[in-house]
């Protein structure tokens, strides 16, 4: 047991270590960009971005609609019941611009964009194409993983407070019929109750959670070796460890911020 135990801590440590040097690697790349190929990294950058935020805004829409429509109901019916009608702004801060939002932006992004990188880089590894940029000279991170890191990161930060905005905004007006709380008042608990500390979270958070995904799904992607079967197994992987990691970053988040 002792000796399965310190395997996988040993597992794990080697995972987020080759994480790390994925993820600055292609840090190093973007602030240190190359004279060739910048019109190809521009056009992976923009078409990541189109595919994980343009493409992904009808389906956040929807659930960001019907995640507001169900706890800005529950605050605002239950709370002034219980005396605590002014916490209602406070509530809606905590739970949906400060969590929900970068959280469940996060898991949509993996489950669309995140399995399809590591689809598409799993296809490439088993053609081959790998293989031959490396034989040609051609950093595999600087033309690979850095464009879809970028692109996944701005995107995750545009559709993030998009997801906020619709889950307030829309959400108590659809709601509104069974609120008793005047627009007016609602809105300004919200902006009350919103903070600085709350708007850095909102944009630190999309930003870590979008470069662990794209690593983590880039890292399993290229992990592929020579068979095409090996690519829904890696995919699966990607998928899990990329909302397990966005997870434990959000714990690590936010535990501090409460203490």
């Amino acid at each position: 047991m002792v000796a399965w135990v310190g395997q996988k801590v040993l597992d794990a440590c080697h995972y987020v270590w080759a994480l790390w040097e994925l993820a600055s690697q292609a840090l190093c790349d973007l602030v240190r960009p190359g004279e060739q190929g910048r019109r190809e990294t521009l056009r992976v950058i923009t078409r990541q971005i189109l595919f994980t935020g343009v493409d992904a805004l009808p389906v956040t829409t929807v659930i960001a609609l019907m995640l507001g429509i169900i706890i800005i109901t529950q605050a605002g019916t239950q709370l002034p019941r219980l005396g605590a009608g002014g916490l209602v702004g406070s509530i809606i801060v905590i739970t949906v611009i400060r969590e929900l939002g970068p959280l469940v932006t996060a898991i949509i992004v993996v489950g669309r964009s995140g399995t399809a990188i590591a689809t598409e880089l799993g296809n490439m590894s088993v053609g081959r194409e790998v293989v031959a940029l490396q034989l040609l000279g051609i950093p595999v991170a600087r033309f690979i993983v850095m464009p879809r890191m970028v692109g996944m990161v701005a995107a995750m930060i545009c559709l993030t407070l998009y997801f906020d905005v619709v889950a307030v905004l829309g959400g108590f007006l659809v709601a509104k019929a069974k609120l008793t709380i005047p627009f007016d008042a609602f809105l300004e608990g919200v902006t009350r109750a919103l903070s600085l500390p709350d708007v850095a979270l909102t944009a630190l958070k999309p930003i870590l959670f979008g470069s662990a995904v794209a690593a983590v799904c880039c890292h399993h992607g290229l992990s592929v070796r020579s068979s095409y079967t090996e690519v829904p197994q890696q995919t699966t992987r990607a998928m899990i460890n990329s909302v397990t990691l966005c997870l434990l970053l959000d714990l690590l988040i936010t535990v501090p911020t409460y203490l």
